[in-house]
This record gives C-alpha cells, structure tokens and sequence, in this order.
C-alpha cells in the first residue's frame, strides 16, 4: 500500500495568509482545468473523490491541502488529525485555462498562485499536468517560468496517454524531453525536469508516478523504497 493512499483533507486556503504554518515538504499538482488533475490526484491516492473537478471548470480558485501521515491508515473521515504527525503535504492548485472565469477572480487566481509556487519555502516540487495530446499550452509554459527560477524540481504527467498509439506515444515522450531540457540555470545545467506518460483510465504510468512523487516528498529510503519507519 503506497503512503500516498493515507491522503486525507486538511484544510483549503483562498488566501496567503491562511496557508498552513506547517514547516513538512509540500508537492503541489498544477494543470489545465480539463487535463484530468482530479482524477490523477485520485487515482494515485486510491480514493474516488478526495479531491473533485467543479461542475463548471475554472471556478474553484482555492488551493487544497491533503495530509500524508498523522492520522490512522484506515483512515475514518471522521478521525482527526495528528498535526505533529503529519509527514507530507499534497496541494491541489486551481485549475486553469477557461475563459468563463471573471477577470477578478484570474486576478486573484494569479497572484494567490504565483505567490505560492514561487515563494513558499515548503514547497518541495510541482507535478505539472497536460493533456498528453496537447502539452506546454501557453499557461503550462507560464506556470513553468513561474517556478523555474526556484530551481526545484517538476514531473510532468502527460495524462491520457490511453489515447495515443505507439508512436504518438513516443513521439509526445519525447517532444516534452525537449522542452524540459531547455530550461536550464545560470551554469547551462538543466533544471530536474522530468516526465512521463500517464493513463487514469488505464493506469498507464501509475507505479512510476507513485515513486517519483515519494521520492521528491522524501518519503523513501536510500534504497528507493517507501520509507514507513514511522508507521506501527
């Protein structure tokens, strides 16, 4: 059973000020409202509906934070959390990409956003969700230029690799390589970019993506397994 399966709500913030004085690492999903971020979310944390796609895409403009650790395995909604205990943050970022949301709120959206991914000092890395049909849109290479100055790390998921064939497959793998390996530091050194395909209807992609998000929440061992030292 993979620690990320111990995901559970902890709070949502509209505003700086009320994120979380928690001091543990945060990795933060980020994508185009209809890339399928929800349903990966779920997926890789084994539970239908903990974090949800509004009805009308672009309009929840809240950041969402799911605790890893500090309550029981089995996880009863209603047990409560253990703060002191708690290992790992995920952040499910607002989705973005609709035109239907109101300038307001996009101004609100940005900077609620971009504060977050580029000066929040928990933040451990950033999974960046694309359609795999249709990656680095125009706002996903916004969201990159927003984080790359911190120098940390981001895994891309291009998600509905179900639909591609072979080739395209590869294809897509490889054209997002590309992209990746243009960002790069002062030294010319590459950022740690990386990427993979994913599938939720297929689970194309889930074990590596499982890993790699453990990984950079340092939540495995010198040997690359789940580290659950703390578990009973």
């Amino acid at each position: 059973m993979s620690l990320l399966w111990q995901a559970r709500f902890f709070t949502t913030v509209n505003h700086l000020r009320d994120l979380p004085k928690t001091q543990v690492p945060e990795i933060a999903f980020a994508g185009r409202s209809n890339a399928g971020k929800s349903t990966a979310l779920n997926l890789l944390c084994n539970q239908k509906r903990l974090a949800f796609a509004s009805k009308t895409p672009g309009r929840t403009q809240h950041i969402n934070y799911f605790s890893i650790g500090g309550a029981h395995v089995a996880m009863h909604r209603k047990d409560p959390t253990k703060v002191d205990e708690i290992r790992a943050m995920l952040v499910d970022l607002p989705g973005y990409g609709y035109a239907e949301v109101p300038g307001e709120a996009k101004n609100h959206w940005n900077e609620l956003l971009g504060t977050y991914i580029q000066r929040r000092e928990q933040l451990a890395a950033l999974v960046l969700i694309m359609d795999a049909r249709r990656p680095f849109t125009e706002l996903d290479l916004q969201m990159l230029e927003w984080f790359a100055p911190t120098g940390k790390p981001v895994h891309c998921l291009l998600t509905k690799a179900d639909k591609l064939n072979r080739n395209e497959s590869t294809n897509a793998l490889r054209q997002a390589k590309t992209v990746l390996q243009s960002y790069v530091d002062e030294q010319g050194q590459p950022f740690p970019y990386t990427v993979q395909l994913f599938s939720a209807l297929k689970r194309i992609g889930l074990d590596e993506a499982n890993d790699r998000i453990l990984d950079l929440l340092a939540l495995t061992d010198a040997a690359g397994n789940e580290d659950d030292s703390d578990q009973a």
